[in-house]
């Protein structure tokens, strides 16, 4: 549902919703959701996405983001893999989070592909490799979780693809 959302050809808008339910998973919808951030992408957002802008809309309103975020984090991005990244065939795909300052004891981090929590990362882990993933449209992003407080701060999502070469093609082998 949500590759298709994602996968915007120039001349195309798309319309996703995106919102962290109360344990703090983050989900995205091509539904409207009450409270959830309205994201218009177009052929130029997303060239503006892959320089870090984005048009975004809450509840109708525009929203600027602030400068410093929740949980204080003068960085908080998904480096690698880059916006809008295409892997090709079995090529190892790279995660990483800048983060500064660094973790506290009390904070921990939950990584999303496709809405969905990846598991085995551990609490802490600020780059890994994904497994192979099947050929596809991904959305990545991550969570930080102060224990303590119950704060919790979502880096902005990275969309990526996977393609496979095709069984047909004269240079599959």
């Amino acid at each position: 549902m949500l590759s298709g959302l994602l996968a915007v050809y120039a001349g195309h808008a798309a319309v996703v919703y995106k919102w962290t339910d109360p344990t703090g998973l983050v989900h995205y919808s091509d539904q409207p959701v009450p409270g959830a951030e309205k994201i218009v992408t177009s052929s130029s957002a997303l060239n503006g996405m892959a320089s870090g802008a984005r048009t975004a809309t809450a509840a109708g309103t525009s929203a600027p983001k602030p400068a410093v975020a929740a949980l204080g984090f003068n960085r908080f991005s998904i480096t690698s893999p880059a916006p809008d990244q295409t892997f090709f065939g079995d090529e190892t795909i790279g995660v990483h989070l800048a983060l500064e300052p660094d973790l506290t004891p009390d904070q921990s981090i939950t990584w999303h592909l496709n809405g969905k929590e990846l598991a085995d990362m551990g609490p802490t882990a600020t780059q890994f490799t994904l497994p192979h993933l099947d050929r596809g449209t991904y959305v990545l992003a991550a969570t930080v979780t102060d224990q303590k407080t119950g704060s919790s701060q979502t880096t902005d999502s990275v969309n990526f693809f996977v393609r496979q070469p095709s069984e047909l093609s004269p240079q599959h082998k």
